[in-house]
């Protein structure tokens, strides 16, 4: 059994418990996805599954992509990732389906994406750093201040936080918890954000290390003394 599938993210919203509480929540578009190919202990020395996401466009593939894709009897995807499979009695054939039942309302997930691009941006928006006075004559206001030393070791040491490119990476967000699940629309609410834009692609997992619920013990003594 594959242990995630790929999804775009669709938006965020608004969700209400039956307590009146209201929680922050991203809408994903969890598959369907098909096996495009199968990795095996004995030929690639792990086991694994490539999956690719089916949409309503048609994808044009190279030649020897093509090929693979005709071997498993499925029609190309744009999008292909690949999972884990958990092992089970249960082994995943080229063509078969993977669907949004793989998870249940209550399970934790992890969701994989790419963040938002923010171009190339200076230290105080991509570090955080402070900056420079900016009264009294200072002229030093945003520039990131000294990066190195001049006698010795007369360089820049590795490391060294400064401007460059921002955003455009991987980013893993653990621990969501799964809110509603639409099967027929091939629909997940999950509790909280999720990396990128909407129309993003992501991966969604079972969490790796999924977090305890907190549990709340109350003495009888204490309700006693409530009680008074």
């Amino acid at each position: 059994m594959a242990t995630g599938i790929i999804g775009q993210k669709i938006g965020m919203t608004q969700v209400f418990n039956q307590d009146g509480v209201v929680s922050p929540a991203t809408v994903l578009k969890a598959g369907p996805c098909v096996v495009v190919h199968r990795k095996t202990l004995d030929r690639d020395g792990y086991e694994a599954v490539q999956i690719g996401l089916v949409e309503s466009k048609p994808a044009r593939v190279s030649k020897p992509v093509a090929g693979q894709y005709r071997r498993a009897n499925v029609p190309p995807t744009r999008v292909r990732r690949e999972v884990d499979v958990d092992g089970g009695e249960e082994t995943l054939k080229e063509g078969e389906q993977i669907l949004v039942s793989l998870f249940t309302a209550g399970d934790q997930v992890d969701v994989v994406g790419e963040s938002r691009g923010r171009g190339f941006q200076g230290v105080m928006k991509r570090h955080g750093f402070h900056g420079g006075g900016a009264t009294h004559g200072s002229m030093f206001h945003r520039a990131p201040g000294s990066i190195g030393q001049s006698s010795y070791p007369s360089r820049v040491m590795k490391g060294m936080r400064g401007p460059g490119r921002m955003g455009g990476d991987r980013v893993t967000v653990r621990n969501l918890r799964v809110l509603q699940v639409d099967i027929e629309n091939h629909q997940l609410v999950v509790r909280g954000a999720v990396p990128g834009a909407p129309g993003g692609y992501v991966v969604i997992r079972p969490a790796v290390a999924p977090r305890r619920e907190p549990v709340v013990l109350v003495k009888e003594d204490a309700k006693k003394e409530k009680g008074r």
